[in-house]
């Protein structure tokens, strides 16, 4: 009944992206799908998801949890109401974030 879904926006569905959007959606998913998860740019790429398909709201038994999070992140992406370009910016929102984060909490590993 179930698909495989996540509790938060899976990495793995960052590739099914590429063409839900114009060229610089396309090129953004190449360059993050050739990172490290734990790449900044990565980390970044993935909060943009969580915050689009709103994963921290997101129910198990909910229908967006049972079609997927491919399905979830998919239409996400393509039914955004403003531009490319806005959808390019709120990766870059998440960027800074990200950094800020990173900067006053440095991994633990390396």
């Amino acid at each position: 009944m179930y698909t495989h879904n996540e509790i938060m926006y899976p990495p793995r569905v960052t590739p099914l992206l590429r063409e839900a959007c114009g060229p610089e959606w396309r090129r953004l998913v190449d360059r993050v799908t050739q990172l490290a998860e734990t790449d900044p740019e990565a980390l970044a790429f993935n909060l943009t998801m969580v915050r689009l398909d709103g994963c921290l709201d997101c129910e198990t038994d909910s229908y967006r949890a049972m079609r997927g999070c491919e399905a979830c992140a998919l239409q996400n992406v393509r039914r955004f109401r403003k531009n490319e370009k806005d959808l390019i910016r709120l990766y870059e929102a998440s960027l800074k974030d990200t950094r800020a984060y990173l900067e006053l909490n440095p991994p633990k590993y390396k």
